[in-house]
């Protein structure tokens, strides 16, 4: 089944507050490109750890571990009792 860019679009991409982080995120990318630090095409992305920006290699920045994906799962761990028998 084909993905549904318009739908993703509607849902998530399309919201105000997702409107908005993306102003910030091209702002931000606009204005290390007046500082010569960036330019289109050239393989790296801006990090951000809180109001401080870091310009890395691309691939660097997508590998970079998040609080939330290493959260551990909140569900319950069953276990299960064996017979003795």
């Amino acid at each position: 089944m084909a993905r549904d860019y318009k739908d993703e679009y509607k849902k998530f991409q399309g919201t105000e507050k997702q409107k908005k982080l993306r102003v910030i995120r091209n702002r931000n990318r606009r204005k290390l490109e007046k500082a010569c630090r960036v330019k289109k095409g050239d393989g790296k992305d801006i990090h951000h750890e809180g109001d401080v920006l870091i310009v890395m290699d691309a691939s660097k920045n997508r590998g970079l571990p998040e609080k939330s994906r290493l959260k551990k799962s909140k569900r319950k761990k069953h276990k299960i009792k064996k017979n003795d028998g």
